[in-house]
């Protein structure tokens, strides 16, 4: 997507996406969630953090990507698609997460359970390929 001498030059058009497409990130971590925001020539247009409080549980955290997704959509109306990064993996057998060091993850359908929160489609990945 970028070029050798590391500049931007993805096109959106290029991707069957109108220019004007935004992109919601989220940045699901143990102790915070971070999305963002970015505009078609990927830079940040709305950034916002919330503590991720793992100690009140699988919910609680559903909930929390929840409302930052919400306040994002303010700054990117019409976006219909969040790509998450976590650590840990999605389990191809049963669609749960495996591997999070946020232990009550592990075993849920978080990919599932955000999409039906969100009313949108989800890409969830190791945050590791994120890059």
């Amino acid at each position: 997507m970028g070029s050798s001498r590391g500049e931007n030059t993805w096109d959106p058009a290029a991707c069957g996406r109108p220019s004007t497409t935004m992109i919601i990130g989220i940045d699901l971590g143990g102790t915070k969630i971070e999305g963002v925001v970015l505009g078609d020539d990927l830079q940040p247009l709305e950034r916002r953090r919330l503590p991720t409080e793992r100690e009140r549980g699988y919910e609680h955290i559903v909930e929390r990507v929840a409302v930052l997704v919400e306040e994002l959509r303010s700054a990117a109306p019409g976006c219909d698609v969040v790509g998450i990064g976590t650590p840990g993996s999605v389990s191809a057998r049963d669609g749960t997460l495996k591997n999070s060091n946020t232990t009550c993850l592990n075993g849920r359908p978080l990919h599932a359970d955000l999409e039906r929160r969100l009313g949108c489609r989800v890409r969830l990945e190791n945050d590791a390929n994120c890059f």
